[in-house]
């Protein structure tokens, strides 16, 4: 990691697709950084080392389906907190609460177990990456239902010109990504 930033470091391991999944797409493939024992600590312990410590500390991580549960699991572990899933809906045998939210094309739905927060616990809410912050907003919805206090979203990408950060914030949801992408 000679005189890079962890940003920087981080970003040399995300691999760009081309017109995937459409044409004029840039798909940023966040896979190669689990791949490197290394680069995938490096990843958790950017995370790890925001939230161990108080003010900062959350009571539970929520990931959102399905990287966000890559990432938030292993941050809770680490934290020694627990872990939930914010899943697609149908998934999740329990009562469930559940978001419906926009997407480009469509409609999707996500679901929380309704006994996964209690009223007044702090929620680190984590994804991979935002692009128009349907998703993160959805989850972030479902867990103040419950009565918990989502105290910050995270991801590793922001892609700032799909504007989902700016709506995130716009919401009151403090925001911490690792890198920006330009572009789509």
């Amino acid at each position: 990691m000679q005189n890079l930033t962890v940003s920087q470091y981080l970003s040399d391991h995300i691999r760009t697709v081309p017109d995937w999944p459409a044409p004029g797409v840039q798909f940023r493939d966040i896979t190669p950084l689990l791949q490197n024992a290394k680069v995938f600590r490096v990843l958790i312990d950017a995370f790890v080392h925001r939230y161990m410590e108080a003010p900062m500390r959350p009571d539970v991580v929520a990931g959102l389906d399905a990287r966000g549960f890559i990432l938030g699991s292993v941050i809770a572990y680490e934290l020694n907190v627990g872990f939930v899933p914010v899943r697609k809906k149908g998934k999740l045998p329990f009562t469930t609460v559940e978001e419906t939210y926009e997407l480009e094309y469509g409609s999707a739905t996500v679901e929380l177990h309704t006994d996964a927060v209690k009223p007044g616990d702090r929620v680190l809410l984590i994804d991979d990456l935002i692009a128009t912050g349907g998703t993160m907003m959805a989850g972030k919805k479902l867990l103040e239902k419950l009565g918990a206090q989502v105290m910050e979203g995270a991801a590793i990408v922001d892609l700032p010109e799909l504007g989902g950060s700016d709506k995130l914030r716009a919401s009151g949801l403090p925001l911490f990504t690792l890198i920006e992408f330009a572009g789509h």
